[in-house]
This record gives structure tokens, sequence and C-alpha cells, in this order.
């Protein structure tokens, strides 16, 4: 099938585990996570071991009724073992309850913390973590694959330890009772542990399959959304439902597997529990009327037949959900052991200066994304305080990349980035992108309010602040006929506002935090004429009393720039003013010529 091959080709999915349930590395370090939760985690497996113990309690309570009290006829005997046998089972019901709470509490709370640690593990990845795995895989990641975790500890590891104990301690007590009936009932064992097998392994290929076509339907989703536009541009609507209508029946194919997994196996195992129940009964009976077995170890037998065979059928479901929750924690663990990591080494938490901008310096920069296919090649320049810097050329020439190499989104290969005569290494993270106010193309909004989207839900910031950068910036206007104003609820990405409102609540959020360095990337190239006359404005009021650099295709914009500077494939090509790169008729003046012309060709 096509997607199956498109999946291959991208490798949104690792390749499915393979290995045993008891991968006991990944046991040991999903383990770890209980340190914070001794007392539950050993509370749980002390009522563990206390539920199979009295497993065994109410068929000897019933043989000893039947065979003691009962045959002597003392009432007040049957009363008084009655009544035992009562408060046995509600220990039981108590240890059941108080069990499955316990077990419960501490997987939401084990997966809370693991989901936790995920996401801030994620958020401290480099930039080009993001450029190779999808969102949706990281979804899945963080949500479905730390759920499925939760599974090893409520029905997962404790219960097959319980599972365990209860046979074992059902077969002791069998064994010590009569090893001829015992016999009996293990001779339907062998078909029963075959069975077992093959179910095993059926539905542990089943749920692999399920969780992989999870992640790729999830990785789908958020990939098509996303670029819903594109899709119904292109009239592309019918080939992507296709698309993901083969994902889904895939999905589905692999659900309906285990399904039928679990409607063979079961029916089975009744089968097998009712023939040794016949058997035991065809021999147990002629065994009573020949005195070598009493009538209340037979009835005895009878109930521990289905306590006998329900430890084995569970065992089976319990391996799948442990092997499920390996694969799992395999994922997880993936993620949180991926170590690239931009190293915050960093040790100043500022750049000190004589002026309140900032210097920007490049030394023999080189910097190439994957191995050494170099973006930027021996990139030197330097930006005074307070200057107004532009950088053009086509596409791919390292403008961009400028802007992620200064703010550390990416570290260099060679060279000395500095700021203010600092190394931009030796500054924390988090100084230095204090320092940087960034303005991109496509402005991201999040969920929220206008207020909390200017704010970035920054409580040292107040709404009147807030209010006072829309003002300066021209965007308190068009705020304030916005249902709710300032508490205005935002869409996802800011769908319900123009490319033009959001670049002016990009700028206010910019003023708010007040930073030395102003980054303009390609800010006004996306709105029509009369928002960019307003974006315009509130350029020059952020600029005032900041160094700025400007990325930019429209050259129309950075005329007034202190200096431009022509990159071409990772150089720069020429630098000057706007009037002295025209006079020098060089690349900067094609550039120029050629827009030029096409405005004039658009007019």
């Amino acid at each position: 099938m096509r997607f199956k091959k498109a999946a291959k080709n991208k490798g949104k999915e690792p390749k499915n585990r393979q290995g045993s349930a008891f991968e006991w590395p990944l046991i040991r370090r999903i383990i770890t996570y209980t340190r914070p939760y001794r007392i539950q985690f050993y509370l749980a497996l002390g009522l563990t071991l206390l539920g199979s113990v009295l497993s065994p309690a109410v068929p000897s309570i019933c043989q000893y009724i039947l065979d003691g009290p009962t045959l002597t006829g003392d009432v007040a005997g049957v009363r008084t073992w009655v009544m035992l046998l009562i408060g046995v089972l509600l220990l039981q019901s108590g240890v059941m309850y108080a069990n499955t709470y316990v077990t419960g509490w501490l997987g939401q709370s084990i997966i809370r913390d693991i989901r936790l640690q995920v996401y801030n593990h994620i958020i401290s990845l480099r930039t080009r973590f993001f450029d190779t795995n999808p969102v949706g895989m990281l979804q899945t990641r963080t949500i479905s694959d730390v759920e499925t975790l939760n599974e090893v500890f409520s029905q997962g590891l404790v219960s097959i330890l319980g599972e365990m104990l209860t046979l074992v301690f059902i077969f002791g007590v069998m064994l010590a009772t009569s090893w001829k009936l015992t016999l009996v009932v293990l001779t339907t064992v062998p078909v029963l542990l075959i069975a077992t097998s093959i179910f095993k392994n059926a539905v542990k290929v089943a749920f692999q399959n399920v969780r992989k076509y999870v992640g790729l339907m999830n990785a789908f989703l958020q990939e098509h959304i996303t670029g819903m536009l594109v899709i119904q541009i292109f009239n592309r609507e019918e080939t992507e439902h296709k698309r993901f209508q083969e994902l889904n029946q895939a999905h589905e194919d692999a659900n309906l597997k285990s399904v039928l997994a679990y409607s063979i196996f079961f029916p089975v195992v009744e089968i097998v529990t009712a023939l040794a129940t016949a058997l035991l009964v065809w021999y147990g009976v002629g065994s009573v009327l020949e005195g070598q077995v009493t009538f209340g170890t037979l009835v005895a037998f009878l109930m521990y037949i289905n306590m006998f065979f329900r430890p084995i059928r569970m065992l089976a479901d319990r391996f799948n959900t442990l092997q499920m929750g390996m694969v799992s924690a395999g994922r997880i663990f993936q993620v949180l052991d991926d170590n690239d990591i931009l190293p915050d080494t960093g040790n100043l938490t500022s750049a000190p200066s004589s002026h309140p901008a900032a210097s920007i310096r490049f030394e023999h920069v080189w910097f190439a994304y994957k191995e050494e296919n170099w973006v930027l090649k021996d990139l030197s320049f330097n930006v005074q305080p307070g200057q107004k810097v532009a950088f053009v050329g086509s596409t791919g020439a390292g403008k961009s990349t400028i802007i992620n190499l200064l703010s550390r989104l990416y570290d260099i290969n060679r060279g000395t980035i500095f700021i203010n005569d600092t190394d931009i290494r030796e500054l924390k993270l988090e100084s230095l992108r204090g320092m940087i106010g960034l303005v991109l193309q496509d402005v991201f909004l999040f969920s929220g309010t206008i207020y909390e989207n200017i704010t970035l839900n920054n409580p040292n910031i107040s709404q009147q602040k807030a209010e006072e950068a829309a003002k300066l910036v021209g965007a308190d206007r068009f705020i304030r006929n916005l249902p709710d104003g300032y508490l205005h609820q935002v869409q996802e990405r800011g769908a319900s506002l123009s490319a033009g409102q959001r670049q002016l609540i990009a700028f206010a959020r910019v003023l708010v935090y007040n930073p030395q360095i102003l980054i303009l990337d390609e800010a006004t190239s996306s709105v029509d004429t009369e928002s960019e006359e307003l974006i315009q404005k509130a350029i020059e009021t952020v600029m005032q009393g900041r160094t700025s650099i400007i990325v930019a295709h429209r050259l129309s914009t950075i005329q007034k720039a202190d200096q431009i500077m022509v990159m071409e494939k990772g150089r720069i090509l020429e630098s000057g003013t706007h009037t002295s790169l025209l006079a020098q008729s060089g690349m900067y003046h094609k550039l120029y010529t050629l827009q030029f012309a096409e405005s004039l060709a658009s007019t």
C-alpha cells in the first residue's frame, strides 16, 4: 500500500520493538520512577502478596465446613465458619479495592512525572531536533505512549506478580490437599499453555501495529491540518482523504487482529476449563464413592479449578500489556536519551556596554546544518550599537541563518559571535535571548487572550504595560474593537486576525520585553499596503534606541538602513548604504532594478 511505503521512506515511526516483555534494563529504568513513591509502591506489593495468600482461603474454608461441622451436625460450628468465610470474602474485597486504587494512583503519579520530564526534555533540545522529528510523533510520545506506560504499573508488573503468586499458592494448596486430583487438573494445562503462547504472540504483533499506526495518524493529521490551506487551494482533499482512509483502515485491521485473537483465546480457555472440570468430576466422584477423597475436597477442587486457570489466562493478557508498555517505554526513552541539547555553559547574566543598545560582531563564522554543506563561509561583519543593518540576497544565501546563530538556536561550527564584545557562548541562554526581540514573517499566536499573547503569560508584565505597548505600535485601536478587547480569545495560531494585526501584536510583544537587539525577519512581506504603513510606523517606534537586524526581500523597506549587506552563498558580496550600493552597479543594483521593474509591471 502507498502509505506504508511513504511511512517507511519518511521514517516517521521507528521500527517495532520485538523484544521480550521482560526487558530488564527497561524495567529497571521504569522502576526508578517509583522512588518518590516508595511507600505506595511497597504498599501495592504488600497488598498483592496479601491478596495472593487469601486466594485459596475460601475453597479451604468451604472444604472444612463440608467435611467437618456439616458431617457432625455441628450447626454452631457451621455458623461460625460461615461467618469466618464472609469475613474472608469481605477482606478479599477490601484488599482488591485498596490494591486497585493504590496501583492506579501510583501509575497516574508516575506518568505525570514522566510526561513532564518528556516535555521539559523536548523543549530543551536543539532546534535541529524538530527539523527531523514530526510534531505528530512527538505528540504520540508525550501523550499516547506515556499513557500506555501507565498500564505497566496498574495492570503490568504488580498484576503479573500477583497472578504468579496466586498460581503458586493455589497450586501448593491443591497439591497438599490431593496430589491425585491435582494431576487430573494438570492434564489439561499443556493445551492451555500452547494456546496462551500462540495468543500472546499474535496479540503482541497486533498491538505493536496498532501503536505504529496511531503514531502515523497523529503525524498525518498534524501535518495536514496545519497545511489545510495548501490542500484546499490545490484541490487535494479527495487524494488526502484516501491516504488517511488507508491509514485508518490499517489501524482498524490491526485492532481487529487483536480482537480475533481474544475472541479465539478466551473460548479456548473456557473449553479447557470445562474439560478440566469434567475430568475432575468424573475422577473425583469415583474417588468420593470409593472413599479415597472427601466430598468437601472435591467441592474445593472445583473451586480451585477456576482460581487456578484464571491466573494462567490473565497472565497472557498481562504479558501483552507489559509488552506494549515496553514498546512505549522504549520510544519514550529514545526521546529522553537524545542528548542533542544546546549546552548552556555560559555563566554571565549580562554583556556590559556603555551604550543602551548592543553591538554585534561576527568573526570568521562558519556554519552548516548538515555535515560540511556550509551555509555561512568565513562570515565577518560588525554592527555598531543603535545601527539599523539589513541583510538582502537570494533565497538560501544565509540571511535567516544569521538570526538563528545570533539567538543560539544553532551553534556555529567555527569562529566567534560577540555581543558587546562578549562571546555569546559565555552568556546564559536566558540572558542572551532576553537581549533579543524577534518578529517573524509568520507571527505565531497561541490560544489565549490578546493580553496573554502580548505578555506570553509573564506575570511580571501588567495589562497596563501591555496596553501602553499596543498603543505605541498602533495595535490598540483594532484590539479595542474586538469583543472583550485585550481579553479577546485568540483562535489557534491567530486565525481570526489578519496578518497585519498579528504583526502589530508581535511588535507590542517586543516592546513589553524591551530587548537591546531587534530582529525583523521579512516582517512586512505578507501584508497589504495599508497594513504595511501601520507596521512601518510600528517598526520605527520599536527600533528607537535598539540595534536592529532586518532580513528583507522587499528592498523598498530597507532604504533607510544605516548599512545594507548583500549576501550570496554564505558570504557578504557588498555592503553600504542604499545610495552607495546603487552607485556600485553591482548585485544590489541588479536586485533593486529587478524589483523596480516588477513593481512597474504590476501597476
